[in-house]
């Protein structure tokens, strides 16, 4: 598939992945997945695939394309078994879209195959990459995940443990990570010591089973009862004795992704004990009180900004409305447009209603505003329609820091709001006002109940350390 242009690179942040897993004894493995799969493909759609143990070895399928793409019955039906891993796939770090970087990563530990999937990035793959080499490993693939997999094999077969060797694997790298594992009669999960990315454990009906998600939407459409997340640090192993945990190494503490909440996650998830959807609610509301604008429709660019529309409209008072559509239908694609359909932009995803937004002054509220590029043909696209006056309203503070965790905005370069004022983006976009939501307000919005949040693409504060090296090649030049 061919990489985007730099300059067609989407105005959001892009999550690395989804992973998925499932122990049952008695039920349809590769199916269940591939639903859990379905239900997580917001999180990446360049790749998919599922490994399956059936405890005496891995069969894994998986390719380019979406998870209906990827799987058919025939392809389900050949993945017969009782663990299974599933992974969907948006590059970000060291990887250009191949079948060897898709995933599940497939490792063999002597006569015994694993299988890997993970979301998220380390930050030393280079590093311990050569020391590997050095001990005689060959790689097939630049992607973070080999190199994950080849540390717990090397360790495991010094340990003769499996679950020694994800220990020392969580030992040697940095970054974040959220991982499941399968091994023909076992499945593992396990996150980095700060719990950036999330994990969630959930239980089958009648004891019949469990079930690894990164995000409860995933145990929901395969029945599963949510029971927690996996902590930070931690490695949970699932078999026929069922769950057991143990800390892997000491959590460093809780800085889950603030952007989950904001626009990564699914509406209908629950992180941390906090409904998405409440909290993107709540994120319009508290916008409302520190950003009122003199309007007459509110509107929310789907899908993620309108929950956080309902939430400004019902606080300001302005009647809401669907005045944008969106075609549900186009993701990551392999058939790439022609020069004269890439100058019709967003149209190709988003499209207005001009019926409902002629001749009106907009509150338009969307989530964030990262290149810049989206954001003023949406504004434009609205005053063609018949918009009278457009009021960009953004429930996320201005993004000016890089993120190093598996989001796609490793650059500050590509950030707008790190080389212009919020004037300059509102000129640039071409809106008449433009205002984002502080980031006190996005705190008081989440109510994260227990955990502490990673918010460092706001603030410049990293809760994993940024080697001198990485700043180098990553920050404009600082004074």
């Amino acid at each position: 598939m061919n990489a985007a242009m730099p300059e067609e690179r989407p105005d959001r942040p892009e999550e690395a992945c989804a992973v998925f897993g499932v122990f049952a004894r008695d039920e349809e493995v590769a199916r269940m997945t591939c639903f859990g799969l379905q239900a997580l493909q917001h999180r990446g759609q360049e790749s998919a695939g599922i490994a399956v143990g059936d405890g005496e070895t891995i069969l894994v399928a998986k390719d380019l394309g979406l998870v209906t793409q990827v799987f058919n019955e025939a392809s389900l039906a050949a993945l017969d078994g009782y663990v299974a891993v599933g992974h969907t796939r948006y590059s970000t770090s060291g990887a250009a879209s191949s079948w060897e970087a898709a995933q599940p990563h497939i490792s063999a530990i002597d006569e015994t195959l694993i299988a890997l999937a993970h979301n998220g990035a380390l930050m030393n793959t280079n590093a311990v990459r050569a020391r590997l080499v050095d001990r005689g490993l060959q790689f097939r693939s630049s992607a973070d995940s080999e190199v994950a997999a080849k540390t717990i094999g090397l360790a495991t077969r010094e340990t003769h443990h499996l679950r020694d060797g994800i220990r020392q694997m969580m030992e040697e790298v940095e970054g974040a990570y959220a991982m499941v594992l399968a091994s023909p009669d076992a499945l593992y999960a396990f996150r980095d010591p700060y719990g950036i990315r999330p994990l969630c454990i959930g239980e089958l009906p009648d004891g019949r089973g469990w079930v690894v998600s990164s995000e409860t939407c995933g145990l929901d459409i395969v029945g599963a009862e949510y029971v927690r997340d996996v902590e930070p640090g931690e490695i949970v192993r699932f078999n026929e004795e069922g769950m057991h945990a143990e800390q892997g190494i000491p959590q460093q503490g809780n800085a889950a992704c603030i952007f989950e909440y904001v626009y990564f996650a699914r509406p209908d998830s629950v992180i941390d004990g906090q409904s998405v959807y409440q909290a993107r609610r709540e994120m319009g509301r508290v916008l409302a009180q520190e950003a009122p604008v003199d309007a007459d429709l509110v509107l929310g660019v789907p899908d993620s900004g309108v929950p956080a529309a309902i939430g400004y409209a019902i606080e300001s008072g302005l009647p809401y409305a669907d005045g944008i559509v969106k075609n549900r239908y186009v993701g990551r694609t392999f058939i790439q447009p022609t020069q004269e359909m890439r100058q019709l932009g967003i149209r190709l995803k988003l499209n207005p209603l001009p019926s409902v937004i002629e001749g009106k002054r907009l509150a338009v509220i969307d989530d964030s505003i990262v290149r810049g590029n989206t954001s003023k043909q949406l504004v434009a696209m609205l005053r063609a329609a018949g918009a009278k006056e457009v009021h960009m309203l953004i429930v996320s503070p201005e993004v000016l820091w890089p993120c190093y965790y598996g989001i796609d905005t490793d650059v500050q370069e590509q950030l707008i709001a790190a080389k212009m004022s919020v004037e300059g983006i509102r000129d640039f976009i071409g809106a008449d006002s433009l205002a984002f939501i502080s980031l006190e307000g996005l705190r008081n919005s989440v109510h994260s109940n227990h955990r502490g949040l990673c918010e460092a693409c706001f603030s410049g504060e990293y809760p994993i350390e940024i080697s001198e090296s990485m700043k180098k090649k990553s920050l404009l030049s600082q004074e």
